[in-house]
């Protein structure tokens, strides 16, 4: 039946499919990690980077037919009807095929992009648009104005930096573009004298390399922009990672703690069944209830079987104890109490250990304390184990200062300081770890488990209060109670008497 109950309440504590769920984040966190670690030239960075061309060139698209339409109209403005429309059907193909494309790159999934091809369709698309724009700067105009050329070149100038900044996601689209329409316009108007045109032509034939160095520069930022935002993911991704993996170890814990739990409540009774009939069995002996022993030796065997089983039992409890403290099934049963007056009945249950050690106890409480509401036996515990240990450590003819009062927060305080051999500071997390011992405390004669400061500890903090240790070597130790001023209760006033309410009725 038990084993049942217990394999019910492992099955509601611990989640026992959460593994199988971790190693799936983990994978998952894995794969995104791979993906998102990229460098130059790998073919998940060169699709992010179709992605964001193909994103600036649909954003672009209505600035790139305002401008279609600007150009075309100046056109018809100077009589080139059949000229703008050619040129027009050539501009608008080749960006509508751009357009296309894109639209088409932005519904693809990442997995599924050839990057190579797509950089190949959209370096033809380009090459196509600088065609119409070198029809454009070979355009001739007889009846226009003399500054024709000059205008040719600046639209020229004005397309090479827009394409610059709108393609420059795409490695070598501004050279592509306007080489062609550059040489052109070179060819056709660039002569010795120079004039304005051969003015403008070395301009242009300078500001391609110049413009295609920018798209180069914001390419390389581009791909900066995608490095750290790689770098991000990955280190999220790490995290995640990091958080499975502790989540399993938690997982992990809980289950071992359970265990712990229920091998402990189930070995406890079978410890203290024959425990209790041993130390009963040994004290009949050691007292020769049932007749007398001729043999002292089994008297002294019997003595020490005796005491070997106290402090057994004594160890069980406080096992069961912190293990019920951890794992949260310690029940307070709280109730107003005299801190002080606690305090002082543990003194005096200690009474005959201090003189057994010639110890001098000095205590030191406050006058007037309110009641705390608190679990009278698990500060008795608290007292009881702090003494202890002041005078398992405290030298024969030493001191143990007991001191009792408020807090600066409002709260009550217990103290307890010995004049031992003190712990070393490194050493003071150690103690207060189950079953830790210091090195000094090793070396003591006296038995020990270890156990007494986390079990204070555990009590302490159930009670929402906090165990300090303060040690110098050679100086002693001092262990310090502090209890929360939400567990002082108010002094309420007296009720008034007959007589006093009559005479204020008078």
């Amino acid at each position: 039946m038990s084993l049942n109950t217990g394999q019910t309440v492992n099955k509601f504590i611990v989640d026992r499919t959460r593994a199988h769920r971790d190693r799936e984040v983990i994978r998952t966190v894995r794969r995104t990690r791979d993906r998102l670690s990229q460098t130059v030239g790998n073919p998940d960075f060169d699709r992010e980077m179709m992605k964001i061309h193909a994103s600036a060139i649909i954003a672009s698209a209505p600035a790139i037919l305002l401008l279609v339409l600007a150009i075309g109209g100046a056109g018809f403005a100077f009589g080139l009807l059949t000229d703008m429309l050619v040129w027009a059907l050539l501009i608008g193909g080749s960006f509508t095929g751009l357009f296309l494309l894109s639209r088409r790159v932005e519904r693809l999934a990442l997995a599924e992009m050839d990057a190579k091809r797509l950089q190949m369709q959209y370096l033809a698309f380009h090459f196509l648009s600088g065609i119409g724009w070198a029809y454009l700067v070979a355009l001739d105009c007889p009846h226009c104005s003399a500054y024709f050329p000059a205008l040719l070149a600046i639209v020229l100038l004005m397309a090479i930096a827009a394409t610059a900044v709108i393609a420059s996601s795409l490695r070598g689209a501004t050279i592509v573009t306007f080489a062609l329409p550059v040489a052109t316009y070179a060819v056709l108007h660039a002569a010795l004298p120079l004039d304005v045109e051969s003015i403008l032509a070395v301009l242009l034939v300078v500001s391609l390399p110049f413009f295609s160095y920018v798209a180069h520069h914001r390419n390389q930022v581009s791909v900066s922009l995608l490095s750290y935002r790689s770098e991000k993911d990955a280190l999220i991704a790490e995290l995640e990672t990091a958080k499975a993996v502790s989540d399993e170890a938690r997982r992990r814990a809980e289950e071992a703690n359970l265990a712990k739990s229920r091998f402990l409540a189930s070995i406890s009774h079978e410890l203290r069944t024959p425990l209790n009939a041993i130390l009963g069995f040994s004290e009949v002996m050691a007292k020769e209830v049932l007749g007398p022993i001729n043999n002292q030796t089994y008297r002294e065997y019997a003595n020490d079987v005796h005491e070997s089983g106290k402090h057994l039992l004594e160890l069980i409890n406080e096992i069961l104890d912190l293990s019920r403290i951890e794992a949260g099934r310690y029940q307070l049963n709280e109730e107003p109490l005299d801190l002080a007056e606690v305090v002082r009945e543990c003194c005096r249950m200690m009474a005959l250990k201090l003189r057994s050690k010639d110890i001098r106890l000095v205590q030191q409480f406050e006058p007037v304390l309110p009641r705390l509401l608190a679990d009278e036996r698990a500060v008795r515990q608290i007292t009881l184990n702090l003494l202890s240990n002041a005078i398992k450590f405290s030298p024969s003819g030493g001191e143990v200062r007991v001191r009792v009062g408020w807090t600066a927060g409002g709260g009550q305080y217990l103290a307890i300081k010995d004049d031992g051999p003190g712990i070393p500071k490194e050493e003071l997390p150690v103690v207060l770890s189950a079953f830790g011992q210091g090195s000094i405390a090793i070396k003591n004669a006296e038995q020990g488990t270890g156990l007494g400061l986390p079990i204070v500890q555990g009590l302490a903090a159930l009670h929402g209060g906090t165990l300090e240790l303060k040690s110098k070597l050679r100086e002693g130790t001092e262990a310090i109670v502090a209890f929360p001023a939400t567990r002082v209760m108010e002094e309420l006033p007296a009720m008034p008497t007959a007589h006093a309410a009559g005479g204020a009725r008078a």
